[in-house]
């Protein structure tokens, strides 16, 4: 008797197994295992977003209040002399330059502002608010080096218009404010990283008590009764006679 032999299948090959099998359960595995590590990323990045939102708004106020608050102090100290002696002068960082302070006023109104855009408008508004800092700690620095506020003071106390000035002693409030700047560009900094995943108070749900489409589509009941009801379905373009009997 002569045994029949298996049918060879449709590639020819008899007995042998499928190798799709195989792959398919790899592929299912690997999926199983991408889906947690996609699930523990989203909470992590929201934490993330908000601690970088966190030490964006320290970081923008306290660099703002270092800067305006160094522009009313003293930066410079010297004397002027003159051929009656030697008087004690000095220059505020006011005198020095106005950059510092009026940047750290933009600066504070970028950091507002991020959070009434969205998208592009954020981005440009980190960038302003980034360039601020940068601006704030540059001018700041070359502001300590600046004598040309203490020489017009000289000239003023002693009535010469050409009055010398002896040693220049710089004070710490330039460098306070330089610090100023630096937070305002790490505030910046944080904003152009994570601000797409900060709050928005535009087009926000969470700033409406009900969303515009429902407010519009809800209909709104009109008294038959009340005849200014019937005037306002007449102007909104509404039939006050239905759904009344």
């Amino acid at each position: 008797m002569t045994s029949s032999a298996p049918a060879p299948d449709a590639n020819g090959a008899e007995g042998i197994p499928h190798p799709t099998s195989h792959t398919d359960e790899t592929s299912h595995t690997g999926e199983a295992d991408a889906a947690p590590d996609a699930a523990r990323e989203g909470p992590a990045r929201s934490r993330a977003a908000r601690t970088a939102l966190a030490v964006a708004l320290l970081c923008g106020a306290v660099g703002a209040a270092l800067a305006l608050v160094s522009a009313g102090q003293t930066w410079s100290e010297s004397t002027a002399e003159f051929a009656q002696g030697e008087v004690p002068v000095s220059a505020e960082g006011s005198d020095v330059t106005g950059l510092p302070s009026a940047l750290a006023l933009v600066g504070l109104a970028a950091l507002v502002a991020v959070f009434a855009v969205r998208r592009a408008g954020r981005r440009m508004v980190a960038g302003l608010l980034s360039l601020c800092g940068a601006a704030v700690l540059a001018s700041a620095l070359l502001g300590a080096d600046d004598t040309g506020a203490l020489s017009a003071e000289a000239a003023k106390t002693s009535g010469l218009a050409h009055s010398g000035i002896g040693a220049v002693d710089v004070t710490a409030w330039p460098y306070v404010s330089a610090a100023g700047g630096a937070l305002l560009l790490v505030a910046g900094l944080l904003a152009l990283r994570y601000g797409s995943g900060w709050p928005s108070m535009s087009g926000s749900a969470r700033y409406e008590r009900t969303p515009l489409r429902q407010r519009a589509a809800r209909p709104q009941r009109v008294d038959p009764d009340r005849p200014e009801d019937l005037w306002k379905a007449l102007d909104r373009g509404e039939d006050p006679t239905h759904g009344t009997a």
